[in-house]
């Protein structure tokens, strides 16, 4: 095995003169690679492995477009969980989640959560990791967690209704006023 990567296994010719190279991967077989292509120059994966990987990103994430359909309808099994800090959470955070900043994720602090519950941890979007290390610490609390895709960030975009107070109030009665606002 090559120190730059997966070895190259030679291909005919003609494959060759079109810039198709055979590379074994690590752990996956043989993938067929197209060095003239910035796409398709580690390959392409299996439709198997595909849909493999996509499972575990629909399983460990959701998007902050499903977050609200389930707050809205008021899914008794999600709770949502802010992992910034007490002031991010104040000048504005989506409505009904709890303040829980990932540092702070404790087995003290945990003994207010309903361990029954799945519980979707977010911070204020792609530039922050506070989602992540939030639902890691609760995983390893032995809380089942999901990381909000966008965090605050794609959830405001998505145009979703944002609170601005230490209190966690719902989505519910948040998109409740502003329907009665217009």
């Amino acid at each position: 095995m090559s120190l730059n990567g997966p070895p190259v296994i030679p291909l005919p010719k003609a494959a060759r003169l079109r810039g198709w190279r055979r590379i074994v991967g690590f752990g996956t077989g043989v993938i067929m690679a197209d060095m003239n292509s910035a796409v398709l120059e580690y390959g392409a994966p299996e439709p198997t492995e595909t849909a493999s990987v996509m499972a575990d990103k629909l399983r460990f994430q959701t998007d902050s477009w499903d977050l609200s359909v389930d707050l809205k309808a008021g899914h008794p099994d999600i709770v949502v969980i802010d992992a910034r800090s007490r002031e991010a959470y104040a000048d504005g955070h989506i409505p009904g989640a709890v303040n829980l900043p990932h540092r702070e994720m404790t087995a003290e602090a945990a003994e207010q959560l309903d361990r029954r519950k799945i519980y979707v941890v977010y911070c204020d979007g792609i530039g922050c990791n506070a989602s992540t290390k939030g639902a890691y610490r609760l995983s390893l609390l032995g809380f089942r967690a999901k990381e909000l895709l966008g965090g605050l960030d794609w959830w405001r975009r998505d145009g979703h209704p944002v609170a601005t107070s230490s209190e966690p109030g719902s989505l519910r009665s948040a998109v409740r006023e502003k329907v009665a606002s217009r």
